[in-house]
């Protein structure tokens, strides 16, 4: 009689053998913002482009916003370092502060988190 050898199964790769996958900016979310800015029916050739694009712009503002934060000798990116960079992308200007900016561009949930309310009872909405 013959012993019964288990049989080897190939093991899997290892999550440090796995190569990292960068998060991406969902699909959607970038097909939405793009229509309601554009106002008209976008091609699937064209919105691949342009989702292509957001994600590299998304990564390069990372990226500089990682710079002025090490240059600053800082550990944490804060709210004066993206403004700083929306000035050198003369996106916030002395005309344009970056108040604005929020009130013309976000929704009302998002506006409330960034931008202080007073609101009943003397309280101010966020508390910093």
């Amino acid at each position: 009689l013959q012993l019964l050898q288990p049989k080897t199964v190939p093991k899997r790769l290892e999550a440090s053998q796995r190569k990292p996958r960068e998060p991406h900016i969902p699909s959607s979310l970038i097909k939405e913002i793009f229509r309601h800015f554009a106002k008209m029916p976008v091609t699937r050739d064209a919105f691949n482009i342009v989702e292509k694009c957001a994600e590299r712009y998304f990564k390069q503002l990372c990226i500089d916003l990682e710079a002025y934060t090490h240059h600053a000798g800082k550990k944490t990116v804060e709210e004066t370092d993206l403004e700083v960079l929306m000035r050198r992308q003369r996106l916030v200007t002395d005309k344009m502060p970056l108040n604005v900016l929020i009130e013309r561009y976000l929704p009302l949930q998002y506006r409330k988190l960034l931008i202080p309310v007073a609101v009943a009872g003397n309280k101010v909405i966020p508390c910093k």
